[in-house]
């Protein structure tokens, strides 16, 4: 075929940098005066690749030149971007069309439902599962395995000594592929996979028989896919044709290149691709796999013949080779002189945390574009910290986009095309409402500011535990809001026309995927118009959800409405959205996909740290590692070696920064097996010179900033006019415990705020007995229906009712049968609130029983819901309420009621003991019989008025400051410790009680 004595193979070595070599190369090797290089055909491995290749070609070529045509040989069109090149006379071979993604992975979900019946697993979990089984699929295509080798003898020997789940995985597996390939026949298509690797064997054929008239170059493609490698060997023998990889080392020993393993040509005739001992793990690893399957030796593969413009020494690609050498190799470490040890221009770099690495990699990156012309390159598998980057760099107006791209549910028209789907599945529940209603695209015009107006007086009101669900619930709260904001009427009106269709939706227990997308899309297109789609995030939105919808369709996939929002998550969760235009010139962060064949002047190799550079091995949910080994599929650990591969790459760049943080997330982080192999080759020797943390100390130095003093504890003293305010029975507790708590409460009139959707408080399920014990006092009846409905129409959500609803009622029943059994003791009155003057201040509150006791005396009863006051706190003055309102009582602050308070009880709704329902009890803080704390009972007035009037001197009449925290020992409400800054001052007092350090 061809007269060349051995195969246009050539390797591009690591220091060399591939792209800008391999354009040199070609520009040398196919100009055309005339045509340029429009008559090569370049393959390449991906879009990223053609595109940093043509960059390349715009910095290399100088004047105008017409480009190579580039195809991709993922592209599933790969035949129409080639064109007559594998079918000149229009004859050949026809190949089905490949069957789209998305359909299969909906189908595959309903042959799943299918073979698995009732134990199949139902909405996210279950398209999950598809998408596994599609991967699997895809995995075993790629390297031409058949349905039919999984029946194989080698693959029915080991199911006996697999464990039952990997048995079943492995039947499951095999049966829905089965009927997944019977449907492919059935319709004339083929997997994307199968297609691409026989449009592979026909182009080979046909260039075998007939090659193209013009060149062909496949370059940087290290896949090892059987049929691209097929194809890859019948270009290598093409005249003109050339395949050129990267980073293949050949000048390592053959002794070592021979210890990396058989790597799919066992030793033996039917032995197993991928031996036990293969260092599956090393860099060169899948390029002798790649080079096994072409057939190639690699003494048939030459060196490229040029180096780009950020090429680095020849001696870094040897130090490169010997700093990945497999396990029994790397023993020559000890032996090897400093001169093969040298990693010049190459820096370690070690922060505290990952804010700390991005603030001091900003910093370098910042450093190295104050040289002219300079290229600096950022690659880190770590999206986060990518982010970061990106965020510290803006601090010198820098933008740098992360050329990995962001997930789609990340982006703003992801996320709220999310938050559409979670106000369906929730029923409009306050956390996913609010977070639609606020979101920057809704009520986007010029109205945005009455809308956002709106939305936040309807927050307010929201806050606390979550109402019934549905929008309907909300009309009652929107009539009341509307008589002080008549406004918001119409626009809860228009928001309503907009929202109810996904009520409606919503409340089906199963709808169509379809319908549920478009319902989506009609509520998203009303609230926002074309501001959700018009950014390239909203167009890949609109893309993906189509491409949903219109395969959902066909298919007739129906969903819980509940489970949307997480399919709808996994699915935008395998969508990168990547910046269009905008970001600096020399300035590229990447990702290890994106990074490959880029070459930089600077490269910095941040977060080496296990688990991220490399990432953890991610077995087949479906196959076991002992199925895919004797299949002939690499294990898991092969990523490793790609992993180690890319570092290989970048580190034979001219400058080398290899970064890593001390912690992340999860705590304490393990260096990298790479950087390990770093510090270890360097010795202590050579180490030394490597390690560079200047960067770390300029990034530490940045934000820097002296110590603050010690913030005092506060102590704030209003003027006489401001302290002369109202106290209520249960604030002079607060008052006496924690002054602070009463000075921002009731002088700086500052209340806290419930979280959205908040569990139900104390405070809450107090207000709810207080009302269910008025309305069955003042209107007698059934306490049991009164409940009920006293739940109802406080609008509480079905689950917090039915959680707590069966312990109230046993403590209500509790209080029914205690009222009820009393012998010549009656309840007065009921919830009634009162006041009295004490030497001009307004003391009020609102008492929660008072019955008349035989002898005409009264007893004040205070409803707890869970435990009450100590005898202690009472005692000391700190529990206050039962006294207090004995005194009002005493003067007559109550209505309708006279004498003489002697008994002050608690009625707790508690658990119990001795309660013939389980809950309820009384407990009175009155010191007699056994008791060895509490106020005697003919003293509990007299200590209680003591204790008002300490107040009202000290405080309301006085001089005194409102210390904070005045008693901690004190058990307390936390609303107000950020506004005293607690966590600066509390435990840091010296011993005289003032602050430590300067005030």
């Amino acid at each position: 075929m061809t007269e060349r004595h051995r195969p246009g193979v050539y390797s591009i070595a690591a220091h060399s940098g591939f792209a800008d070599a391999l354009v040199a190369g070609l520009l040398s090797r196919y100009r055309d005066p005339d045509l340029g290089l429009a008559r090569l055909t370049l393959l390449l491995p991906s879009r990223r690749a053609a595109r940093t290749v043509s960059e390349a070609f715009i910095r290399l070529a100088g004047d105008g030149l017409l480009l190579p045509r580039m195809a991709v040989v993922g592209d599933l069109d790969l035949d129409e971007t080639l064109g007559p090149l594998l079918d000149p006379m229009g004859a050949g071979a026809e190949i089905a069309p490949a069957a789209d993604p998305t359909r299969r992975w909906l189908r595959l979900a309903e042959h799943i439902r299918d073979e698995m019946g009732g134990n199949a697993p139902h909405g996210a979990a279950l398209l999950r599962l598809a998408r596994e089984q599609a991967d699997t699929m895809d995995r075993l295509l790629v390297e031409d395995i058949g349905p039919e080798e999984l029946l194989s003898e080698r693959v029915v020997d080991l199911l006996g000594d697999l464990s039952g789940h990997w048995q079943d995985g492995l039947r499951l597996f095999a049966r829905v592929q089965a009927r997944w390939l019977a449907e492919l026949q059935e319709r004339g298509e083929l997997d994307a996979s199968a297609r691409r690797n026989r449009l592979f064997d026909h182009a080979a054929r046909r260039w075998k028989l007939a090659p193209p008239q013009t060149p062909m170059v496949a370059a940087g493609v290290t896949s090892a896919a059987p049929s691209l490698a097929r194809l890859l060997r019948v270009i290598a023998e093409m005249p003109g044709g050339a395949v050129i990889l990267p980073d293949l080392d050949l000048a390592m020993k053959d002794a070592v290149w021979a210890e990396l393993g058989c790597a799919g040509a066992p030793a033996e005739v039917g032995g197993p691709p991928f031996a036990r001992g293969d260092a599956v793990t090393h860099p060169q690893y899948h390029l002798k796999l790649l080079l096994n399957r072409m057939g190639i030796a690699r003494t048939e593969v030459q060196p490229w013949h040029r180096a780009g413009l950020a090429a680095a020494q020849p001696e870094r690609s040897r130090a490169i080779s010997n700093l990945f050498l497999p396990p029994q190799a790397s023993a020559c470490w000890v032996d090897l002189p400093s001169a093969q040890r040298r990693l010049s221009n190459m820096r370690l770099m070690e922060s505290a945390n990952p804010e700390e690495e991005a603030q001091a990699i900003a910093l370098l990156v910042r450093e190295a574009l104050e040289q002219p012309e300079r290229r600096v390159a950022v690659i880190t598998p770590d999206r986060g910290l990518a982010g970061r980057i990106v965020a510290h760099l803006r601090r010198w107006h820098i933008e740098a986009d992360d050329t990995a791209g962001q997930a789609l549910p990340h982006t703003p028209a992801g996320r709220l095309f999310l938050i559409f789907a979670e106000v369906m599945a929730e029923a409009a529940a306050p956390v996913a409402l609010m977070a639609l209603l606020e979101h920057p695209f809704a009520g986007g015009g010029e109205g945005r500011a009455e809308w956002l107006d709106h939305a936040r007086a309807l927050e307010l009101r929201l806050r606390g535990p979550r109402p019934q669900p549905g929008l309907d619930a909300l009309d009652p709260l929107i009539a009341e809001m509307a008589r002080l904001r008549p406004a918001i009427a119409a626009w809860w009106a228009g928001l309503r026309r907009l929202l109810d269709p996904l009520m409606a939706q919503g409340s089906e227990a199963e709808a169509g995927l379809s319908q549920l997308l478009d319902t989506l899309v009609s509520a998203a297109q009303g609230l926002c118009g074309d501001a959700l789609w018009a950014r390239e995030d909203g167009r890949a939105l609109a893309a993906l959800v189509e491409d949903i919808r219109a395969q959902a369709e066909a298919v007739g996939t129906r969903l819980d409405p509940r489970e949307l929002p997480a399919v709808l998550r996994d699915a935008m969760e395998r969508v990168a959205v990547r910046p269009a235009w905008g970001a600096h010139p020399r300035v590229a962060i990447y990702g290890l996909l994106e990074s490959r064949m880029t070459r930089a002047d600077l490269m910095i190799c941040a977060a080496l740290n296990e688990g991220s550079w490399p990432a953890a091995p991610a077995p087949d949910p479906l196959l076991a590692p002992e199925v895919l080994r004797a299949l002939g599929v690499p294990g898991a650990d092969f990523r490793i070696g790609l992993a180690a591969h890319d570092l290989a790459g970048a580190m034979g760049a001219p400058e080398v920064v290899l970064s890593r943080a001390q912690r992340d997330a999860q705590g304490p982080a393990i260096p990298s097996r790479f950087l390990l192999r770093v510090r270890a080759l360097l010795g202590a020797d050579l180490l030394a010179r490597h390690l560079d943390q200047q960067a770390v100390v300029y990034a530490r130095a940045l934000d820097h900033a002296q110590p603050a003093p010690v913030y005092r504890q506060p102590e704030p003293c209003p003027s006489a006019a401001q302290r002369r305010v109202d106290i209520s029975v249960t604030a002079l507790d607060r008052l006496r415990s924690d002054p602070y708590q009463f000075y921002a409460q009731a002088i700086l009139r500052l209340r806290a705020l419930d979280p959205l959707d908040a569990e139900p408080s104390a405070a809450w399920k107090g207000t709810a007995v207080h009302e269910i014990l008025r309305r069955w006092h003042t209107q007698g009846g059934m306490l049991r229906g009164i409940a009920l409905q006293t739940l109802q129409e406080m609008n509480a959500h079905p689950l917090m009712r039915s959680l707590w609803r069966p312990r109230l009622l046993k403590g209500l029943e509790w209080v029914e049968l205690q009222i009820g059994g009393q012998d010549g003791r009656r309840p007065i009155v009921s919830e009634l609130s009162g006041e009295m003057r004490i030497r001009g201040i307004r003391i009020h509150g609102r008492v929660d029983r008072i019955d008349a006791l035989p002898g005409g005396e009264l007893a004040i009863v205070d409803y707890k819901t869970g435990s009450p006051p100590s005898g202690r706190e009472v005692e000391s003055g700190y529990a206050l309420q039962l006294g207090t309102l004995g005194l009002m009582a005493r003067a007559d602050a109550f209505a309708g009621v006279k004498g003489e308070p002697t008994r002050f009880e608690y009625w707790s709704l508690g658990k119990s003991r001795v309660s013939e329902t389980g809950f309820g009890y009384v407990s009175e803080p009155v010191r007699e019989g056994q008791k060895k704390s509490g106020i005697p009972r003919d003293d509990f007035l007299s200590v209680a008025q003591h204790f008002l009037d300490d107040a009202l001197d000290r405080w309301i009449l006085g001089t005194e400051p409102f210390t904070a925290r005045l008693n901690p020992d004190v058990a307390g409400y936390a609303d107000y410790d950020q506004l005293m800054r607690l966590d600066e001052w509390m435990g840091r007092q010296g011993a005289s009680g003032e602050a430590e350090g300067p005030a």
